[in-house]
C-alpha cells in the first residue's frame, strides 16, 4: 500500500481509472463531480483532457482543501477532432469506422488539487487500429456497450485484443489514467509517504 499524507479522493466515476489506483496500492474514496464538459473552440484538441480535468477540480476546490483530489478525462483525436463518448450505437458505429484501419491520438490530462493549488499534466499515446469489419464492430458495440467511452473503445477490452496493431507511449494512458505522471506530481509535492 501506498500512503498519501492527505485523504485521496478521486473525482471520477470511471471503474478504469479506479482500478488503476487500486492496483497502484493507493487508498482512495471516490467523489462525484458534476460539471458541463463543454469545450471552448479557442482549446486545441490536444489540451482540451486538461482543460477539461481543471475544470472538474476548480468546481469544487474549495470544497475539498483538506484532501488530494485527482480529476481527470481523456479524449480521442482523429484528424484533429475530438472524439467524445457517443450517443448510442449509430454514433459508436461511425466512430469504430472512422478509427478502423488508421491510427489516432488519446490524451489524457489530470489535475491535482490540493491546499488550493492546481497542478495538471497530461500524456499522450499514438493508437494503430487494423481494418475492423462491419461484423467485427457490430460485436463489439453490442456486447461492450462502449457508450462512456472516448471514441467509443477500451482498449483493455475485446476491440482492443482484436484491433489495435500497436501503440506509442503508455497504455496505462489509453485506459485513463497516466500514472506516471501522477505519481510523479504526487512525489514532488511531497503528498506521497514511501
Amino acid at each position: 500500500m501506498i500512503k498519501t499524507r492527505y485523504p485521496l479522493l478521486l473525482g471520477s466515476k470511471s471503474p478504469r481509472r479506479q482500478q488503476l489506483l487500486k492496483d497502484m496500492g493507493l487508498d482512495f474514496s471516490v467523489v462525484e463531480i458534476e460539471t458541463d464538459e463543454t469545450v471552448p473552440v479557442s482549446v486545441r484538441p490536444e489540451d482540451a483532457a486538461v482543460f477539461l480535468a481543471e475544470k472538474k477540480a476548480a468546481s469544487c476546490i474549495e470544497r475539498y482543501s483538506h484532501e488530494i483530489l485527482l480529476t481527470a478525462d481523456t479524449t480521442v483525436i482523429l484528424d484533429r477532432e475530438i472524439l467524445g463518448k457517443p450517443s448510442g450505437t449509430e454514433e459508436a458505429g461511425k466512430m469504430l469506422k472512422k478509427l478502423s484501419g488508421r491510427d489516432h491520438e488519446v490524451v489524457t490530462g489530470i489535475c491535482i488539487a490540493f491546499n488550493g493549488r492546481l497542478h495538471t499534466a497530461s500524456d499522450s499515446t499514438r493508437v494503430f487500429f487494423r481494418d475492423l469489419s462491419d461484423k467485427e464492430i457490430g460485436h463489439y458495440i453490442n456486447h461492450y456497450k462502449p457508450f462512456d467511452k472516448a471514441g467509443a473503445y477500451g482498449i483493455q477490452e475485446w476491440i482492443g485484443m482484436i484491433g489495435i496493431r500497436r501503440i506509442e507511449g503508455s497504455y496505462f494512458n489509453v485506459v485513463g489514467l497516466p500514472v506516471m505522471s501522477m505519481y510523479r506530481i504526487l512525489r514532488d509535492h511531497d503528498l506521497l509517504k514511501l
